[in-house]
């Protein structure tokens, strides 16, 4: 694919008036290292029907993903509404495997990467890591936020860090709606291309928390896995949103009611 079509717009379709990207891992690898060396093209979300539920409840973040660079498929339920809507190669864009995906094929462009989130010691573990796995991998910063939003001070060092070690990619690594929060709110003012949220990516590849295996992550059960690991902190996400989701969803489809999508140029 030529480089130059690698920045134009994709096809999104609508789930719950949430605008999904319509690509493959592939294509979402191959748009995002095309991105060295530029600034401020925007920023990626990992959607999953978790932000979708969180999106119904907040007007601002549903905005925030319709505002993105890409807002891709991370969940298998949004694969399966991709292909329903006549989308048939859509695979699904997790963020965990993007970020490897672009680790690995970024070293022969010089990709500069920098890993803002996780808890303490979890972004300098998982640079070293990383940097172990992919030999010539170049990870320029890390920072690692309080637990609240930075204060003027604290955006301003972060600025100066950024600006000081020039990273192409700044990978986010905080829950959702947090890390899409931090995203819209910075995006046009750290000297990077694109933001990316990967939430719990930094968890795995760090080794603080254990994968679902393949077979549950492609039938759509890895939030069987990850609600038996961390039961009390996931349990409203997962038997609370995913039914309501189910719910919403047939609706939709059915025609029962609207969830307008307002598109990033719109």
């Amino acid at each position: 694919m030529p480089e130059s079509n690698l920045m134009k717009p994709l096809p999104r379709f609508n789930v719950l008036g949430v605008g999904v990207s319509a690509l493959t891992l592939e294509e979402a690898t191959l748009r995002v290292l095309a991105s060295r060396q530029q600034k401020h093209l925007g920023y990626i979300c990992i959607c999953t029907v978790h932000g979708v539920s969180e999106a119904r409840r907040d007007p601002a973040l549903l905005q925030t993903f319709n505002a993105s660079f890409l807002t891709t498929p991370d969940g298998m339920p949004l694969v399966w509404l991709g292909r329903h809507h006549g989308h048939k190669t859509i695979t699904r864009v997790y963020g965990p495997d993007l970020m490897l995906r672009v680790c690995d094929e970024g070293r022969a462009a010089g990709l500069r990467h920098y890993f803002y989130g996780g808890g303490p010691d979890v972004a300098e573990t998982l640079r070293a890591n990383l940097v172990a796995r992919y030999p010539g991998l170049q990870v320029v910063g890390t920072f690692t936020p309080p637990y609240r939003s930075l204060t003027p001070a604290e955006f301003s060092h972060l600025q100066s860090d950024v600006a000081a070690k020039a990273p192409d990619i700044i990978w986010v690594g905080l829950s959702t709606p947090k890390q899409e929060r931090f995203m819209a709110e910075a995006w046009d003012k750290l000297d990077a291309a694109l933001l990316i949220g990967v939430g719990a990516a930094f968890d795995f590849h760090s080794g603080r928390l254990r994968q679902a295996p393949r077979w549950m992550q492609r039938s759509g059960l890895e939030w069987l896995f990850r609600l038996a690991l961390e039961p009390r902190r996931l349990a409203y996400r997962y038997l609370v949103y995913n039914p309501l989701f189910v719910l919403r969803t047939l609706a939709q489809l059915t025609g029962l009611k609207r969830y307008p999508f307002a598109p990033p140029d719109a």
